[in-house]
C-alpha cells in the first residue's frame, strides 16, 4: 500500500512531503530497519530534490537532523 502526505518536523515546524510504500508484514531483507516500509521518499515542500530515499535499501541518507526527525515519525507510523 502507498501512503503519502505532508508532515511537519516537530523541532522546527518545517514542512516535508513524503511517499511511503508499506506492507502488512515486515521484511528483514527489504524493509527499512527490518520493518514494513519498502520504499520511502522525503522532500521539502515545494522542492523536487529528495532529501531521503529508501528503495529496498538506502539510496540517499538523511540530509540533516530535521529530515531524520521526520523519518523517525514515519518509521513509528508505518514500520
Amino acid at each position: 500500500m502507498w501512503s503519502n502526505g505532508i508532515i511537519a518536523c516537530p523541532e522546527t515546524g518545517g514542512k516535508y512531503a513524503y511517499w511511503v510504500k508499506h506492507f502488512d508484514e515486515p521484511s528483514s531483507v527489504f524493509g527499512l530497519y527490518g520493518g514494513k516500509i519498502s520504499k520511502c521518499t522525503i522532500r521539502k515542500v515545494g522542492s523536487d530534490r529528495d532529501l531521503y530515499s529508501y528503495d529496498r535499501g538506502k539510496d540517499i541518507p538523511c540530509a540533516d537532523a530535521e529530515v531524520d526527525a521526520v523519518l523517525r515519525i514515519l518509521v513509528e507510523k508505518y514500520n
